[in-house]
């Protein structure tokens, strides 16, 4: 009786902790692409590094697997960095972002998903990469080609789990497309880094929406 008390009093504890969490972030969130609207630049440098780490204990405390943590916090890591403009932060966030993608691949499993879609977004790489070529820096072209394969792939195999979360995957395709356009220096939507912020905060609160599900890979972490 003591025991399942305890473990209620936990779960109970855990739940108002992730909900205190939640609206954390969506405070954050609010901070941060109002900033960008009204072009504070302060703003922006302030609430950026918040969102993924409110956004990953929010996940932890649902009981969210290491693995989904891992790749949010991985997303904090690319943020923090391409807060500068440096090529080297630019570079560095590159690697954060591709370490996320990894740790996303390895929670979506190897189970069956649409070969349609697989075509799709095959199909959508080999062009953008092709058109994107020639415009971006050339010590970028490589990084930014094999980065794309990653991210793709990542977006397909997370419709694995679903609606939901397979959107969070290509709205991050998206976002990430958004940034490549810009280094490449072709025409962008007014304010574009609100446009990059806002499809990248749905992607990444989408792709933790996976911690409702409990895929069997062919492996566990």
């Amino acid at each position: 009786m003591v025991r399942r008390q305890a473990a209620a009093e936990s779960r109970s504890g855990r739940e108002a902790l992730a909900r205190v969490l939640l609206i954390a972030f969506g405070l954050a969130v609010a901070v941060d692409l109002g900033s960008l609207l009204a072009g504070t630049e302060a703003g922006h440098q302030i609430a950026k590094p918040l969102l993924m780490p409110l956004l990953a204990g929010h996940v932890y405390a649902r009981g969210g697997r290491r693995l989904l943590v891992a790749a949010l916090l991985c997303g904090w890591g690319g943020d923090v960095f391409l807060l500068a403009s440096a090529d080297i932060a630019f570079l560095l966030g590159m690697g954060c972002f591709a370490a996320g993608h990894v740790c996303y691949l390895l929670l979506f499993g190897r189970g069956r998903t649409h070969p349609g879609l697989g075509i799709g977004y095959g199909i959508a790489l080999v062009a953008a990469v092709a058109a994107l070529w020639p415009d971006l820096p050339a010590d970028l072209r490589i990084p930014v080609a094999g980065y794309s394969v990653l991210l793709t792939a990542m977006a397909y195999r997370s419709s694995r789990l679903g609606l939901v979360v397979g959107l969070g995957g290509a709205l991050f395709l998206l976002s990430d497309m958004l940034i490549a356009t810009g280094v490449a220096e072709w025409p962008q939507l007014p304010r574009p880094d609100f446009w990059i912020m806002l499809t990248y905060l749905g992607a990444q609160a989408l792709l933790a929406q996976a911690y409702r599900e409990r895929p069997v890979p062919r492996f566990t972490v």
